[in-house]
This record gives C-alpha cells, structure tokens and sequence, in this order.
C-alpha cells in the first residue's frame, strides 16, 4: 500500500449541541490578573513570581517594606504609580489585598513572537514553567518526525549546535537530508528556534530534540511498512531519546477498520507504550469543483488512540476571529470498514478530526534545493539567500499536525506525569470551537496552547495513585478560569472531550480523574453504544459527565437536533463518502480501488499550494551574508558581506585564530558592506564573522570565512 502525502462558539458545533454548558467567568471585583492567579494556583512553595503593583498614588513606605519583608523590589518608576516586586508566590494574595495597592498582574515578558506561536498562545504559555522545568519551550522532551528527513544544518534547529539528537533512514536510499522539503518543514512547525526574521518563524516547541525518522524518499513517497519500521524503531528507543511523541504528517487511504489497518496497529503500540502520536487527517475535504466532502480522514488517522489534527486558516492574523477550517481538510466521519460473512461493509463511523490547529500557507524552514520548491517555485519564501536561514510554504494537515506535536511536548515538559489519554483530553478540553463548522470538521476546535500548558500545569503528578473520582488537580490548585486571550481577543474553552460517536463535557472533566485518563484505555471509552442509544460508561467517566445531544450511532446514521442524515445523503451542505460514492474524477475513495490515485495526487497539489487568501507574512532576516575574505598582504585581509538588514546602526566585526575564542576588533557604521583588518601576522590563518547592530538588538552571526596571510 502506498502512503501518500498529506500536505498541507457553541453555535459551531450543530451535531453536538453543548449549548446548555455554562462556565463561570472570573471575579471581576479581583485586584489580581487571572494569569496571575492561575500562576499562583500551580506554583510551589519555592517558587516566585515577578509582578507590577499599580498603585493609588507613589508607593507607600508601609508597602515597600511590607514587599522587603518576604520579597524584594525589582524595580521603581519616576512618573508611574508603580513598583515591581519579586515575591514568592505565597505572598502575592496578601500583598494585592493591601488598600494602597489597586491591582497585581505578572511582569509579563515582552519580546518579538512569530505568527504560529502567537495566534496559539505558545508565546504566553513559555512563562508559566517553574524553578523545576524552566521556561515552557520543550526542553527534554523528544519529538520523533517521522516524514522525508530533516536538513539539519539548518539555523532554526541549532546549525551546527542542531537539536536534531539521531537521524535514521528507512527508505533504502541510504540518506537522512531533506531533497523533498517537505520534513524540514514540519519539523520547523513543531520545533523551529527565533534565530531567523527576529523569531518570525518560531515554532511551537522551540528547544524540544528531534528526532529524525525518514520514512519518505525523495519524491515525497513511501510505503505503509517503511512508516511501521519507523514507528517500531521509536517504540524500542523511545528511552534512549526520551520519545514522548510521534508526528506523522503523511497518510494513505483508509480502507480497513482500524482494528485490522496494519499501520493504525502500529500506532496503537506506540500509544500503548505511552507516546502521544499526532497524526494528518488529510485532505479530502472537497472534490475537484471544490464541493464540500465528508469521510475523507486517512489512515491512520482513523485511529481512536492517536490525536488526529485538521488545518485551520488563520489569514496571517494573530487574533482567531477571522479563523476558519481551510477547503481541503479532511472531515469525518472515518470510514475504514469490516465485511461481515454475508458481504456487509460495517463502517467505524467515528468523530474526526480530533481538532484543528493553523495549517494554510505556513513559512517555516526549508530544505536547500529541495523537490517541492524547484517543482513549484511559488511556495519559495525568499527570506534568505544563506541556505541555512532560507523559508517556504507549504498548506495541509501536514503542517497542522506538528503544530499539535509540539503542544504535546509544551505539555509533557510542563507535567512529565501525563498520559497520552491526558494530553490528549486536555488539548481538546481547552480547545476554541470556531462559530460556523461542525463537530466533523473541526473536532473540539481549534488550538489552544495557552490554556492546555496553563491546565496540564495544574494536573496532580501522582496519577497512578488515581482512582475514578479522585481529585485530578493538584491539592493546592484551583480550578482554572476557563477563558483565554489571544491577539487581544478572549474565547471560552470548548469544555467538552470527543469520544467515538459524540461528545462530553462537564467541569468534572478536569477537577476529577476520569478512567479513560489511564493506560489500557482509550480516550474515547467513555460512552457506550446500546440498543441505538449513548450511554455514559459509568465506570470510566464519573458523574456530573454530560453527553451531548448529537449524535453519531456506529451503524454510520447521524443523528442532529432531529434530524436524520444517513448515508450517501447530503450531510449538512456536503456529502458522506460512503460505498459507491464516486470522486469527480470517477476513482472510489471509501472503497480504496486506488493506489496512487489522482484523487490523492489533486488533493495533495490543491492542500499544498493552500486556500489563496491573506496569510503569514514573509520577514526578511537581517542576517549578514555572503561574507568573503580576501588575502591581501602578510598584514591585510579585506571583507565584503551583503547587507539584508534596513535598519542597522552598524556591523560588529569578530576575529580569532582557533575558530572558537572570537574577539570584537571594530565596529563600522550603518550601510556598510567592507572592512580592511590590519596589523596581522605573516602566514598565519585568521577566521572573521560579522553580525549587524540595531535598535531591536543584535542579528545572528554571518557564515565565518577563514584565510591565511602572505609570507613575509
């Protein structure tokens, strides 16, 4: 069988109506910000926090000494009525409820954050570590890419410092690079560092090691056993590297019942062996005259035990107002299937994706002179002209899929102790449900990395000592405020978690320990289909569990406020691949009498090039390049570089004789591209690197040249 790429509100949910679910807002008369509060609910008795007290006038000597006697003050203003003090956590409540103090929020980090981390709220969640995990980046936490390799010299994983720990080839071609393109840039999506554009092209993860698995050739193709030989070989090295999850942005044709489907089998072990695997759901979301499709999830993101993501459009803005699932995503319901002795196909029928996260039109890195770029030159970001700073584009699930890959890690790096049950249960409670798409397009919504790292960090650490009904958050935690702002717009969390057929939800979720948390489960245990009818499974999910009112029966008949869709009929403005359904260009999906199908081929070429609208935008990096030495005497050795940056003050030049140890031998002015270093010694070889000097602070190094000067 062939694997084929996958490139690239409660009125939102019209099949599972979770209208009659309400969550209590924050105390608005509260002098504290709710970050804030939530820092202090999941922070230890050692821990401290750095926060800005405003006050009702300058501050009073009663407060400083009061703020010296448990902490100490960071910082004081001239014209502003306030003070920063750094507290222990303990001590901040009893601080704020002081009357010449009128309100207490974290002396939040400023910086420059790329679109993907932004518009997820990774950017906020980065601050909400301990003294224990430090800052929420990924640090520790392996992410194996099981995709077409990684180019690993590039900056965005670390150059020659890369964070790309093992690479393995499992296409007989003997190699573990990119020619493709297609690796590199997921494995950016996940994992991408700020060296390049000022942080424009940050991932979601980005210290998290990764671990290169090379399951695609070089045209982008594979089989279903080179991608079991790579997940097989994470499984039993999965220590070795710390493996806590899996990304597979690739995907064939889902024609068996995920019980037999070899590769879902596979990714079953991987989860049971307690790595969290985030899977494609494709993207055969529309037909070849761009009408709506349904059934279209491949394999194996048909699998109950993996995250199986869809692509959302963010338009290139930070605020997720305008968001929307892109044309090309895949829909459930999923349908691998079963043929029973008298010739019945028996489909799965189940809800996915699990939910959605950004995937249309992303600029992430890219993989020196790869396939995909020289065979559609529009998807060239031209950030760059140094290889290993350059970007592209590219659209699909594929490129969603990372973005949730390195949420896991977020995750796992914030509380080590949790499943992927929980990991999984936790990105789709916190999830932002998008007004206008149903349950089978976008799953629990769209990403949330803000309140998922803000919630798992509330999370007790103690859960095998669980039992169903056990406090699930820690004993000094409150329940979080069930809100986040992102782009300086605030959404309410979905609040509910997706199960095979339909929904539950209920704040019971996240105070008590659910049995479909544990190992040996499945996330989506919780309900139980008898006699046509859902019910919850009282001995995996407690009371206070609600159902929602839609729902999915297992013989394939949606069931909608009422309504009746059954198979083969339009589904909401779309239709239901079911047997027989034919494909515009005449090929059977659902029935997989394709191998390599031009079904799959358009749908690829169509998610790739992505949506056309507004998207992420393209920031030139101000690195300097192109740098040259040339020898001119036993004392002289001139420099030539290319500026990219348009708003320097100036170039700093370095030198040194053993390439390590660099000194700073002159400083030049603004526009300068040369530079004349004198007085060196005869025959003697002399290594230079230069870097420009700006407002916003310093761009990364250019690449270093080394050259001997004459004999005397």
């Amino acid at each position: 069988m062939a694997i084929v790429l996958v490139f690239s509100h409660m009125a939102a949910i019209p099949f599972l109506d979770l209208s009659s679910k309400v969550v209590a807002q924050s105390n608005s008369s509260s002098k504290m910000s709710a970050d804030l509060r939530d820092k202090i609910n999941h922070s230890g008795p050692q821990d401290r926090i750095q926060v800005i007290l405003r006050t009702p006038a300058a501050p009073s000597k009663q407060l400083i000494a009061a703020a010296k006697s448990s902490g100490s003050v960071a910082r004081t203003f001239q014209n502003i009525k306030a003070i920063t003090l750094n507290l222990p956590a303990s001590a901040v409540t009893a601080i704020a409820a002081r009357s010449d103090v009128n309100y207490v929020s974290i002396d939040r980090p400023t910086k420059s954050t790329g679109h993907l981390e932004t518009t997820t709220g990774a950017d906020q969640a980065r601050s909400y570590g301990t003294s224990s995990t430090g800052t929420i980046d990924g640090t520790g936490i392996g992410i194996a890419i099981l995709d077409s390799g990684i180019y690993t010299n590039h900056s965005s994983f670390g150059g020659s410092k890369t964070r790309v720990v093992t690479s393995i080839d499992f296409t007989g071609e003997n190699r573990t690079d990119d020619p493709y393109g297609h690796g590199t840039h997921v494995a950016a999506c996940a994992a991408a560092n700020n060296s390049v554009s000022w942080g424009a092209y940050t991932g979601i993860a980005p210290n998290a090691n990764l671990i290169n698995v090379r399951v695609l050739d070089s045209t982008g193709q594979g089989t279903t056993s080179n991608a079991i030989a790579g997940i097989d070989w994470c499984i039993t090295n999965q220590a070795a590297y710390n493996i806590r999850v899996i990304n597979i942005s690739f995907g064939t044709t889902a024609v068996d019942t995920y019980s037999n489907d070899p590769l879902c089998l596979a990714v079953r072990r991987a989860f049971d062996s307690g790595i969290v695997v985030c899977v494609a759901a494709g993207n055969m979301g529309k037909d070849d005259l761009g009408n709506k499709i349904y059934g279209g999830i491949v394999s194996p993101g048909i699998e109950p035990s993996a995250i199986t993501v869809g692509a959302a459009n963010t338009f290139g803005s930070d605020y997720r107002t305008d968001d929307v699932v892109t044309t090309y995503s895949s829909r459930g319901p999923t349908r691998g299937y079963w043929t029973d002795s008298l010739g019945v196909n028996h489909y799965d029928d189940l809800i996915k994706p699990d939910l959605i996260a950004p995937g249309n039109l992303l600029v992430e890195a890219e993989s020196p002179g790869n396939y995909l770029v020289t065979y559609y030159p529009t998807l060239e970001g031209n950030v760059s002209n140094a290889s290993q700073k350059d970007q592209m584009f590219l659209s699909g699930t594929s490129m969603a899929t990372p973005v949730v890959a390195g949420a896991a890690a977020l995750l796992l790096q914030r509380n080590p102790s949790l499943t992927p049950n929980l990991v999984k249960a936790i990105l789709e409670y916190t999830a932002d449900p998008l007004a206008g798409f149903n349950t089978l397009e976008q799953g629990a919504g769209l990403l949330n990395v803000e309140g998922a790292v803000r919630l798992a960090g509330l999370v007790r650490t103690d859960l095998s000592s669980c039992v169903l009904g056990s406090p699930l958050l820690c004993s000094t935690c409150g329940a979080p405020t069930q809100w986040t702002t992102i782009g300086g717009a605030s959404f309410q969390w979905g609040g509910g978690i997706i199960q095979k057929w339909d929904f539950v939800y209920g704040s019971s979720l996240i105070t008590s320990y659910q049995g479909i948390y544990g190992t040996g489960v499945l996330l989506t245990d919780g309900t139980l289909l008898a006699n046509g009818t859902l019910l919850a499974n009282g001995t995996l999910l407690s009371n206070g569990t609600l159902l929602s009112n839609g729902t999915l029966l297992a013989d394939g008949t949606l069931l909608a406020n009422g309504t009746l869709l059954a198979n083969g009929t339009l589904l909401a403005n779309g239709t239901l691949l079911a047997d027989g359904t034919l494909l515009a260009d005449g090929t059977l999906l659902s029935d997989c009498v394709i191998a390599s199908s031009s079904a799959f081929a358009t749908a690829a070429l169509a998610a790739m090039l992505g949506d056309k609208t507004v998207c992420m935008k393209v920031v030139k990096d101000p690195t300097p390049t192109n740098l040259a030495a040339t020898v001119m005497s036993a004392s002289q050795i001139n420099l030539t570089w290319k500026d990219n940056c348009t708003n320097e003050t100036g170039y700093k030049i370095m030198r040194s004789t053993n390439n390590s140890t660099f000194t700073t031998i002159a400083t030049t002015g603004a526009n300068v591209t040369s530079f004349s270093s004198t007085g060196l010694t005869a025959n003697t070889t002399y290594y230079y690197k230069v870097y420009a000097v700006t407002a916003s602070g310093n761009t990364d190094y250019s690449n270093t040249v080394s050259a001997v000067t004459k004999k005397k």
